[in-house]
């Protein structure tokens, strides 16, 4: 079950919760086929003013910061640096899409590899 975390600062994201959840969607869908849109899963963050900090300073116009949770078998395979540039790619497109294109340079996507065990649903281990 692929799993996204969207941390947006709180004045970016509101009013764009609706349609930054279906582009990040959609953005998977495009990798994976529209099999895995139905157990897509995004949580989006919204940061509070003053609780977003570059450079030592509060900032509330920073990119968002994408973090996915996938399969470390999905990146270790032979086609797995292609699923992985697709991935950031699409993300950023969506956010970019969503927010405008001003966030693209800033966006900021993290894949988190998780290995077979070790992780699970409902109490119980899966993938």
């Amino acid at each position: 079950m692929p799993h996204l975390t969207a941390r947006v600062p709180e004045v970016r994201l509101t009013g764009h919760e609706p349609a930054l959840i279906a582009a990040l969607t959609d953005a998977v869908v495009q990798v994976y086929g529209e099999w895995a849109r139905d157990l897509v899963v995004v949580h989006l963050d919204g940061v509070p003013r003053g609780r977003w900090g570059i450079g030592g300073r509060a900032v509330d116009d920073a990119a968002p910061a994408i973090t996915f949770g996938i399969r470390e078998a999905a990146l270790t395979r032979p086609e797995g640096k292609e699923i992985a540039a697709r991935l950031i790619a699409g993300l950023t497109d969506a956010v970019a899409g969503v927010l405008g294109e001003e966030t693209r340079d800033g966006t900021s996507v993290e894949l988190v590899a998780h290995p077979e065990g070790r992780a699970g649903l409902g109490g119980v281990v899966s993938g």
